[in-house]
């Protein structure tokens, strides 16, 4: 399935993708996707539904139809540092040992095409393709060998970041993470059946129509199941929670000499299976 929340900005609704591509609405079947609808339980739910058998909504996403972020109501935004060996290697600095653990805060989060506001002052606002993890099943402690069955589906989401305010500045990198706007997360859920092989994605990212990060999952240092069972030990994890699973490398900061945002440029990115976003700069 590929489960969406369309319509104006705080406001969205739930829908899932039919066959040809068009959105349907749930709503009398759900209040969001969010919550207990991504259990497995309403996971298996919704499944049940033919959605051709479901109102038909006006427009094609992310042309005349705007779409919210794929998920509602998220208590938790988890972000994954140097999770990619050769993002590691541009960066200068060793592949960790255990997961770096960040948070974006939630009114971070976007729609997967709404315009970006840079902050004011910002010189140095980049960007991280990355693939996100959508948490079902909540837990503690979770085993690693079952983390998998924790994950109600994955999603595109850009880890946009001010270097500056996270690097530079002192303290720790959520600073720079957690600027409104700078977690556009979407187009859709996909739930996991869709994905053969989660860590064998290929991602990339254009600013301008140049290519800057072209790379694969499979270069990521800790997979999925790794991290769920890793983050679980220091929070309970909830369903419709997000882990942001790290980049690969061309961001910006690893230019020579660095290429940060400017107002007027338009960032597309995507990942196999999962949607392509795109951001307007406004300064």
């Amino acid at each position: 399935m590929k489960l969406v929340r369309h319509g104006p900005r705080g406001r969205e609704r739930p829908g899932i993708l039919d066959r040809s591509g068009r959105v349907r609405d749930l709503s009398a079947h759900v209040d969001d996707i969010a919550g207990a609808v991504l259990t497995p339980e309403g996971l298996k739910n919704l499944a049940a539904l033919d959605p051709q058998s479901l109102p038909l909504i006006d427009g094609r996403p992310q042309q005349d139809l705007r779409l919210g972020a794929c998920v509602g109501r998220v208590g938790k935004f988890l972000g994954i540092g140097l999770n990619y060996a050769d993002h590691a290697a541009e960066a200068g600095m060793d592949v960790p040992a255990e997961p770096i653990i960040f948070t974006k805060w939630t009114s971070s989060i976007a729609g997967p095409d709404d315009d970006l506001q840079l902050p004011p002052g910002s010189t140095a606002t980049d960007w991280e393709v990355e693939l996100g993890i959508v948490i079902g099943a909540g837990g503690r402690d979770i085993p690693e060998d079952r983390a998998l069955d924790h994950i109600a589906g994955y999603c595109v989401i850009n880890d946009i970041s001010e270097r500056d305010w996270q690097i530079r500045r002192g303290g720790t990198w959520d600073k720079g993470k957690g600027y409104d706007g700078f977690g556009p997360v979407g187009p859709w859920l996909v739930t996991p059946d869709e994905i053969a092989d989660p860590a064998g994605l290929h991602l990339w990212l254009e600013v301008d129509g140049h290519r800057h990060q072209d790379g694969t999952t499979a270069t990521m240092v800790f997979g999925p199941a790794q991290l769920v069972a890793y983050c679980s030990r220091f929070a309970t994890l909830e369903p419709g929670d997000l882990i942001t699973t790290g980049t690969p490398p061309g961001v910006g900061m690893g230019q020579k000499p660095p290429v940060y945002l400017q107002p007027g440029q338009v960032m597309r990115l995507g990942i196999d299976g999962l949607g392509v976003q795109t951001q307007r700069i406004q300064g």
